[in-house]
C-alpha cells in the first residue's frame, strides 16, 4: 500500500484533478490520498488557506465576511464545473462552511482553527466525489473518524502515539480513502492545525499508521535540487538523499518538504518519494535511510534569512562552570530560543530567529547578559543568513570545509559565523544578508561544477 499526498499546485483546478486521477489509475497500490487545500492557479492568485483566515478574522471581528465565502466557494465550484461534476457536492461544501461560520466561537483560537482546516477538508470531500464520478471507487475520511489525534497546541500540533494504531485501520477500506491534510483533533474534540505546510506532515502519519510501503509527495517539481532555482539557473537534479540531509536542508530553507514532515516516515522505516504531478514519469528524487556516498561530499546547499547573533567575549570563559547555561536562562527570561551556540575559550555566539527580537529592548539584553554574566562585550549583529552545506559523504572527505571558504573567500564574501554539527552532515556559514546569493553561487559552484 501507498500513501500519496498531492500539494495544493496539483489541485488548483480541474485540469490539475485530471492528473491526479491518471497517477492513481497508473498504480492500484496508491490505496490513501491526503490532500491540501487547493492553491494558487497564478501569480495573482490567492491561496484559499489565505482567503480563510481573512474570513474568519472578519467573522470574530463582527464585520460581514460575504466576499470572502463567496471566493471560497467559488475556487471549488470552478473546480466542479471544469470537471463536470454534480451541484450536489458544492452545495454540501457551502452547507458545511456556512454552518462553520455561525458555529460556537466562545473560543476564538478553536473557530479560527477549523475555519483554516475547512480548506483541506472540503477539498477532501471534492476530490473523493470526482474519483467516484470517474470510475474510482473513492471515500472521505474525516481526521477525527480515523483516529487521528493531537496535542491541543493551534498551529503547531503534535500527534499523539495512540494514533497510529487507530490510522492503521485505513488498510481495510476497499475504496480510495481521501485524507484532508493540515489538521488532526484534540482529545476534547477540537480541530487543532499543524504548522503551515503540514499537509506533508499528515502524510508522514499516515503512512506510518498503515505501514505503507511509500509515501509518495506530488508537488510541482520534478525533483529535489541541488539548490534554490531562483538562485543558481538550471541546477543539479538530487536523485537521492537521507532523511538527515533532508531534514537538514528543509530546516534551512528548502520549500519542497516542511522540516517537520519527515519525522514521521524516518521513524518507521517509509522511503519517500518526492515526484512532479505535471511531469510523473521523471524519476524524482528518493529519500530513505541510507544511500551511497558516490557523487561527492555534498549534496545540497540551502540558505535562509532573518537570522540574527548575539556576540558574547570574556576572558577565561571555558573555566567558568555554568556560564552557557546562564545566558540561556537569561534569554529563557525574555521567551528567546537560540538555533545554533558555536563557541570558543572566551567568546560565545548565540543564533537566533531576529523577530524574537522585535518587541525586547535589545540595549536592556545586552546590559543584563554584561552586569549578571561580567563580560567584557556582548554585541548583537543583525541581518544574517545561515547557508547550509550538507552531505553525508561530508563525514568521510577530507578539506571540505577548506573547500568552502575557500569558494567564499575567492567570492569576497565574509564568514560572520561557521558551525558543523556533531553529526558531521552538515556545516553551516553565518553571512550579511545582501551577500547570501553570491555565497551560495559560489559553494555551488565549487561542489558542483
Amino acid at each position: 500500500m501507498k500513501v500519496v499526498k498531492f500539494g495544493g499546485s496539483s489541485l488548483a483546478s480541474g485540469q490539475q484533478l485530471e492528473k491526479v486521477l491518471q497517477i492513481l489509475k497508473d498504480d492500484k497500490e496508491r490505496r490513501v490520498v491526503v490532500v491540501s487545500a487547493p492553491g494558487k492557479r497564478n501569480e495573482r492568485d490567492t491561496k484559499v488557506t489565505d482567503l480563510l483566515i481573512s474570513c474568519g478574522e472578519k467573522v470574530l471581528a463582527g464585520k460581514d465576511p460575504g466576499e470572502e465565502v463567496a471566493q471560497v466557494i467559488a475556487r471549488y465550484a470552478d473546480i466542479a464545473r471544469e470537471l463536470d461534476l454534480s451541484s450536489d457536492i458544492i452545495t454540501q461544501i457551502k452547507q458545511d462552511f456556512l454552518e462553520l461560520l455561525n458555529g460556537n466561537k466562545e473560543n476564538t483560537h478553536s473557530f479560527m482553527e477549523a475555519v483554516k482546516a475547512s480548506g483541506e477538508d472540503n477539498n477532501a470531500k471534492l476530490v473523493a466525489a470526482f474519483l467516484t464520478a470517474r470510475g474510482l471507487k473513492a471515500v472521505y475520511v474525516n481526521p477525527q473518524e480515523a483516529g487521528l489525534i493531537v496535542t491541543d497546541e493551534p498551529g503547531n500540533a503534535q500527534v499523539l502515539p495512540e494514533s497510529y494504531d487507530r490510522l492503521q485501520l485505513l488498510r481495510e477500506y476497499e475504496d480510495i480513502v481521501v485524507f484532508p491534510g493540515f489538521f488532526g483533533y484534540s482529545k476534547s474534540g477540537d480541530v487543532v492545525t499543524f504548522s503551515r505546510s503540514g499537509s506533508d506532515i499528515t502524510g508522514a502519519i499516515v503512512a506510518n499508521g498503515v505501514k505503507a510501503s511509500v509515501y509518495e509527495n506530488f508537488t510541482d517539481v520534478d525533483a529535489v535540487y541541488t539548490v534554490n532555482p531562483t538562485i543558481v539557473s538550471k541546477p543539479k537534479e538530487i536523485s537521492m538523499l537521507t532523511y538527515r540531509e533532508m531534514r537538514e536542508l528543509s530546516y534551512a530553507g528548502f520549500s519542497v518538504f516542511h522540516a517537520e514532515a519527515l519525522i514521521p516516515a524516518y521513524r518507521a522505516g517509509i522511503p519517500v518519494h518526492v515526484k512532479n504531478t505535471n511531469n510523473p514519469l521523471v524519476p524524482g528524487t528518493k529519500i530513505a535511510a541510507q544511500r551511497s556516498n558516490d557523487n561527492g561530499p555534498v549534496v545540497g546547499i540551502a540558505n535562509d534569512k532573518g537570522f540574527c547573533s548575539i556576540y558574547i567575549s570574556k576572558y577565561l570563559m571555558n573555566k567558568e562552570i555554568g556560564f552557557a547555561r546562564r545566558i540561556l536562562s537569561i534569554l529563557e527570561e525574555y521567551g528567546i530560543s537560540y538555533e545554533h551556540m558555536p563557541s570558543g575559550i572566551d567568546d560565545l555566539t548565540i543564533i537566533l530567529r531576529q523577530d524574537q527580537l522585535i518587541h525586547i529592548d535589545e540595549g536592556e539584553l545586552l546590559a543584563r547578559i554584561k552586569e549578571e554574566l561580567n563580560a567584557e562585550e556582548a554585541v548583537i549583529e543583525h541581518d544574517l543568513s545561515l547557508i547550509m552545506v550538507v552531505g553525508e559523504g561530508m563525514r568521510h572527505n577530507v578539506g571540505t570545509t577548506s573547500r568552502a571558504a575557500k569558494a567564499l573567500a575567492e567570492a569576497g564574501v565574509n564568514i560572520e559565523m561557521i558551525n558543523q554539527g556533531s553529526s558531521e552532515v552538515s556545516m553551516m556559514f553565518g553571512v550579511k544578508e545582501q551577500f547570501a546569493k553570491k555565497a551560495v553561487k559560489a559553494l555551488y559552484e565549487e561542489f558542483f561544477q
